[in-house]
C-alpha cells in the first residue's frame, strides 16, 4: 500500500480521513465535516493538503470544505449531479470518472439512495474504498433522496468488489448497527462473534472502522438481502429501531 490514511474523529460520530500519497506529497481528504481538526492533522504531520474529495452533499461530509480551501489552496471533486448542493466543487464526476491522487487512481461509484447523486471512490491498486454514507459496518444509509432499488444495486456494485478491499465509511455506527443486524439474522454465526468483537472494541474506545467486503458480505444485513424488498423492510424495521 502506498498510500497513508490517517481517521480524524469529529463531531459525535463522524469519520474524516487525510489520504497521503508519499511519491508525489499530495494529500487529500475524504469527506470534511469541519476544518480545523483536518487542518491541524494535516500540519502535525508536515503534510499540504492539495484535494478534497466529497461523497455527497451533506454538511457533515462538506462542511469544511470552504475553510480547508482558503487556507489550503486545494482542489475539491465531488459528485456533479449534486454541484448545486456544493457550491465549493472544482472537479464534477460521475460512474465511470477517474480520480487521481499524484499516480494513484481512484475510479467513481455511482451509489445514489441516500442522496440523490452519492458517489463512491474505488482504489484498486491500494485496495481501498470511500464509501461515505451509502456502506456502513454492519449496516447501510438511509433513503433519504432514493428507494431500495437503488440501494440494492448499490449492495450488488460493492460486493463485487474484491473481499479484500478496506471500506473507509463516514461515520462510528457499527455497535448499533450490529444490535440490529442481530434481530434481522440471529442465527448468523459469523454476525454473532463480529458483534462480540465490536462490543469489546467499543468498550475500549477503539474505532470499528475501516471494514472489508469480506466482512459485509459475511454479517451486513443489507448487503445480505435477497431481494429489493428485503432490504425495504430491514430499512424500514432499523429505521423505526
Amino acid at each position: 500500500m502506498v498510500m497513508e490514511i490517517v481517521r480524524i474523529p469529529v463531531l459525535n460520530d463522524n469519520y474524516v480521513w487525510l489520504v497521503h500519497e508519499p511519491e508525489s506529497g499530495e494529500t487529500m481528504v475524504v469527506d470534511p465535516a469541519v476544518a480545523d481538526p483536518v487542518l491541524d492533522a494535516a500540519k502535525e504531520r508536515g503534510w499540504q493538503i492539495t484535494q478534497i474529495w466529497n461523497t455527497h452533499w451533506h454538511p457533515d461530509h462538506t462542511g469544511g470544505n470552504e475553510a480547508i480551501k482558503a487556507a489550503t489552496g486545494c482542489t475539491i471533486t465531488g459528485p456533479g449531479a449534486e454541484e448545486a448542493r456544493i457550491p465549493t466543487l472544482d472537479v464534477k464526476v460521475a460512474e465511470g470518472d477517474t480520480a487521481r491522487l499524484g499516480d494513484v487512481k481512484a475510479k467513481v461509484i455511482d451509489v445514489p439512495a441516500h442522496t440523490a447523486g452519492h458517489i463512491a471512490y474505488h482504489i484498486p491498486s491500494e485496495g481501498v474504498a470511500f464509501v461515505g454514507d451509502t456502506l456502513f459496518a454492519m449496516g447501510c444509509g438511509r433513503l433519504f433522496e432514493g428507494t431500495a432499488e437503488q440501494m440494492y444495486a448499490n449492495m450488488r456494485k460493492l460486493e463485487a468488489l474484491p473481499d479484500e478491499t478496506r471500506v473507509y465509511c463516514a461515520h462510528e455506527y457499527t455497535q448499533s448497527n450490529g444490535e440490529f443486524a442481530l434481530t434481522a439474522e440471529p442465527e448468523n454465526e459469523a454476525l454473532q462473534a463480529r458483534m462480540a468483537e465490536v462490543i469489546e472494541m467499543r468498550a475500549r474506545g477503539e474505532a470499528t472502522v475501516p471494514t472489508t467486503i469480506a466482512a459485509e458480505k459475511a454479517t451486513n444485513p443489507f448487503m445480505r438481502a435477497q431481494s429489493v424488498e428485503e432490504l425495504a423492510e430491514r430499512r424500514a424495521a432499523k429505521d423505526a429501531a
